[in-house]
C-alpha cells in the first residue's frame, strides 16, 4: 500500500510526503481537488539596510576595499548608487582581475567600468588622495552630518 500511496503523490505533484498524506485524509471524506487551487500575491516587504563604507576620504571619496568581491556586494553597490547617485564610491581590489565567478569572463574590474564605478588595484591612488571635493557628490553624506 505504501508504493501506491507514494504513487499517488507523484501523479498528484505534492512537494512533501506530509501533503501527500493530508490529500489521502481529505480524499477519504469526499473532498477532492483542493491542492494548491489559488495564488495569493503579495509583495516581499523591502529591508531597510544601512552601508558603512571602509574609508571616507576628507575629500569626500568614499573606498571600499575588496578582496572578494561577491554577487551580493555587487548588488548592494549597485543599490546604493540608484538611491544615492550624490555618492562617489571607488573600489580598491586586491585584483580587479578576478573573474566575478568561476567560469565567467567578466572581471571585477570590468564589472566596476559597466556600472560606473572607479578602481584600482592594491592601494589608493594618490590623484583619489589630492582630488577636491565634487559640489555635485558626497552633499548629502558628509562626515559632519553623518
Amino acid at each position: 500500500m505504501a508504493s501506491s500511496r507514494s504513487d499517488y503523490r507523484l501523479a498528484k505533484g505534492f512537494r512533501s510526503g506530509l501533503e501527500g498524506r493530508i490529500a489521502l485524509e481529505l480524499e477519504s471524506v469526499g473532498i477532492t481537488d483542493c491542492y494548491e487551487t489559488l495564488k495569493i500575491p503579495f509583495v516581499q516587504p523591502a529591508k531597510s539596510r544601512n552601508y558603512t563604507p571602509d574609508f571616507v576620504l576628507p575629500n569626500g571619496i568614499i573606498i571600499e576595499s575588496k578582496g572578494i568581491f561577491s554577487v551580493a556586494d555587487r548588488q548592494k553597490h549597485v543599490w546604493i548608487k540608484e538611491q544615492h547617485p550624490e555618492l562617489d564610491i571607488r573600489f580598491v581590489f586586491y585584483n580587479s582581475r578576478n573573474k566575478i565567478r568561476k567560469g565567467s569572463k567578466t572581471t571585477y574590474g570590468m564589472w566596476c567600468e559597466a556600472n560606473d564605478f572607479l578602481f584600482a588595484d592594491h592601494s589608493i591612488p594618490d590623484a583619489w588622495i589630492e582630488e577636491k571635493r565634487s559640489d555635485k557628490k558626497n552633499k548629502k553624506f558628509n562626515k559632519s552630518t553623518a
